[in-house]
Formats: C-alpha cells, sequence, structure tokens
C-alpha cells in the first residue's frame, strides 16, 4: 500500500475507499478499556498444565505454533492477589519475540499458554508462581513479588514457523529486513482484501523485526533501508486503526514515523484525519496544511481541508441562528414589559381621575 513516495497522492486517495473488517472473531467477556486491571472474562477455563490455565477472550485463527516457533506477542502481566501490573507491551507499540522451547525459565508457564493459541487470538492466562518468577521473586525490572501466581493477558500476532528456531537477535541485518520486507507485503495483501485484522498482525510482526534495539545499530544505507519498511508498516497500521475507528492507536503510530520523518506527508495526513474524527479540529487542520506543504497537489488532503471548513461554517451559522434567537427572545421580552407598563400606568391615572370627581362630590354634599 505504501510503497512509494511517487504513489503517494493515489494512497491517499484509496483512504475513502470502504473496507470491511471480517466478522470471524468471537469475544468472550470485556478487557479493560485502559489495562490497569485485569479484563472479566466470562468463557470456560482451559486447563493446560497443573499450573497453567487459559480463558479465551477473543477467538483466533489458523494452526498453533509447534515447538521452536517464533512467536510475536502482546501481553499484560499482574500479580494475581493484589493485580499489580509490573509489564505492559502494548504501551510501548513493541511486541516481544518468544520462541517455543528456548524462553527463558520465568517465561515457561506463558510458553505453554502461547503454544495452546492461534493467530490473533487473545486470552487471559492463569500462572503459578512455580512456572513463573519462582519462590524469590525478581526485585530488578520487572519487579515481581517471591511466590507470586500471575495473570498474563495475551494476543498472539502471528509466528515463524523454523525448524532451528532461529531468534531475531541471531539474524543478520539484511535477514532481519528480508523477513519484515516480507511479512509487509503480506500484511498488503490482505490489506487489499479488507482483512484489517490480519494484516495488522502481519505489520506488527514487521515492526517486531525491526525494534528500537536494532534500529539504534544502524546507519547508512542499512538505515535507511530498515526505515523503509518499518515506517510503510506504522502507517499502513494507522490506515487499519482508522477504519476500525481506533484513533487514538493511529495518532501514536503516525507520531512514530514524525519522530523519523517530520515531513511525511502520509503520517500527517492520517494524523490528521484521526484528529479530526476525534473532534480535535484546529489540531488535524494543522497536520492537513503541513501535509499539502510536502505534498500540494494531492486532492485528498483538499477534501478534507475543505471538509473541516464546511463543518466550521456550519457550526458557525448554528450559533448565530443561536444567539440571533436570545435576541430577540429579549427583544419580545422587553416590548411586552413595555406594553404592560403602559396599562399599569394608564390604570393608575384612571383610578386618580375618578377618585379627584369622587372626591369633588362629596366636598359639595358636606
Amino acid at each position: 500500500m505504501d510503497e512509494s513516495v511517487e504513489h503517494q497522492s493515489q494512497t491517499l486517495d484509496q483512504e475513502n475507499d470502504e473496507i470491511v473488517t471480517e466478522g470471524v472473531s468471537v469475544v468472550h467477556g470485556e478487557p479493560s478499556q485502559d489495562g490497569s486491571v485485569p479484563p472479566k472474562v466470562d468463557s470456560e477455563v482451559q486447563v493446560l498444565d497443573e499450573k497453567v490455565s487459559k480463558q479465551i477472550i477473543k477467538e483466533g485463527h489458523g494452526s498453533k505454533p509447534s515447538k521452536y516457533s517464533t512467536c510475536f506477542l502482546h501481553y499484560r502481566a499482574w500479580t494475581k492477589h493484589t493485580q499489580h501490573k509490573f509489564e505492559d507491551t502494548w504501551q510501548e507499540q513493541q511486541p516481544i519475540e518468544l520462541v517455543l522451547g528456548k524462553e527463558k525459565k520465568e517465561m515457561a508457564g506463558l510458553a505453554i499458554g502461547v503454544s495452546s493459541m492461534k493467530s490473533g487470538e487473545r486470552a487471559l492466562l492463569h500462572i503459578g508462581w512455580e512456572l513463573a518468577y519462582g519462590k524469590d521473586g525478581n526485585f530488578s525490572f520487572p519487579n515481581v513479588p517471591p511466590m507470586a501466581d500471575l495473570l498474563y493477558e495475551v494476543e498472539v500476532i502471528g509466528f515463524d514457523e523454523t525448524k532451528e528456531g532461529k531468534a531475531r537477535s541471531d539474524m543478520t541485518v539484511e535477514e532481519r529486513i528480508g523477513a519484515a520486507d516480507r511479512r509487509k507485503m503480506d500484511g498488503n495483501n490482505l490489506f487489499k482484501e479488507d482483512k484489517l485484522e490480519e494484516a495488522m498482525q502481519q505489520y506488527e510482526m514487521a515492526i517486531a523485526y525491526m525494534g528500537d534495539d536494532f534500529m539504534f545499530q544502524l546507519y547508512g544505507k542499512y538505515q535507511d533501508m530498515a526505515l523503509a519498511v518499518k515506517n510503510p508498516c506504522h502507517l499502513n497500521m494507522a490506515a487499519c486503526l482508522i477504519k476500525l475507528k481506533r484513533y487514538d492507536e493511529a495518532i501514536g503510530h503516525c507520531n512514530i514515523v514524525l519522530t523519523e520523518e517530520e515531513k511525511n506527508p502520509k503520517a500527517l495526513f492520517r494524523r490528521g484525519k484521526a484528529k479530526a474524527e476525534l473532534g480535535q479540529m484546529d489540531s488535524a487542520r494543522e497536520d492537513f496544511r503541513k501535509a499539502q506543504k510536502y505534498a500540494p497537489d494531492d486532492n485528498a488532503i483538499r477534501r478534507e481541508l475543505r471538509a473541516i471548513a464546511e463543518q466550521e461554517k456550519a457550526l458557525y451559522q448554528k450559533q448565530k441562528e443561536m444567539y440571533q434567537g436570545m435576541f430577540v427572545g429579549r427583544e419580545e421580552s422587553g416590548a411586552k414589559g413595555k406594553s404592560r407598563n403602559w396599562l399599569i400606568m394608564l390604570w393608575q391615572w384612571l383610578v386618580s381621575l375618578f377618585s379627584r370627581i369622587f372626591g369633588r362630590h362629596r366636598v359639595k354634599a358636606d
């Protein structure tokens, strides 16, 4: 979708195409909106191990990973009894990598849970302390008390089936960029088929290959090669999220691109669209004007600026009519008040006149 700057105008115009998500997911329970506490889940408890059980929050699709598969996932983790959250990969917008069969000791319970999950599946895992941070806990990062049973809200983005279980850290620069690019292309194909959730999984897996630890080591042509894959994935994620009405997340992905390329018109355009949907019109207009500065011939940007101008004009007209109604009401009430005052004065004059006439008659009679 975001393959080259030459196709920029065409790509921005494609934002107006109607995209419908695939209705394949079944949701059980209510995940917390801010992730501060574990989600409430009403699905059946599946016992995976003596110390590991699972409740599905959202159904996945396809097959399950096998031993030595490289899995990409997001998770939030809490201590079970105090519900203290000690880790959240969603906040950092950076998926983690887990090679099944080669995980760290404290990840043993998590690996058992992940091995039972499909791509796109989200679940709540209950893990005993014996398969987590153990009797002593962990006093560095993450900070986990001794003998703490854990809760993990986990989403499997996807996985690579590799016999040798080759982790990202063992790949060369070219291998990592190549693997990320393949994921990006798979995501673009799914996007064209209107499979937004599945497309986002591929983009997130591509981004996982381009983690901060990896990008900090790059310079020159390798940095340019990596950014040419990573930034389009963030922009395509933003396009999907806007269609799914997840505007704050879309803004986050655009911000990541703009930290690297502050003049990127696609990032400015999509951030502007998300802000406009949130009602942040002044900030949205600013983004659209910046995007227009770097892409002056783009019709999609012009349309969005016209739409904001028309909305503001309609709002001004509505406010004008409302204030006019208020002043007319005051004038009418003022006129009625003057009319009432005039009648009172007339009545008082008549009363005074009659009292004088009757007063004279009484004097003459006396």
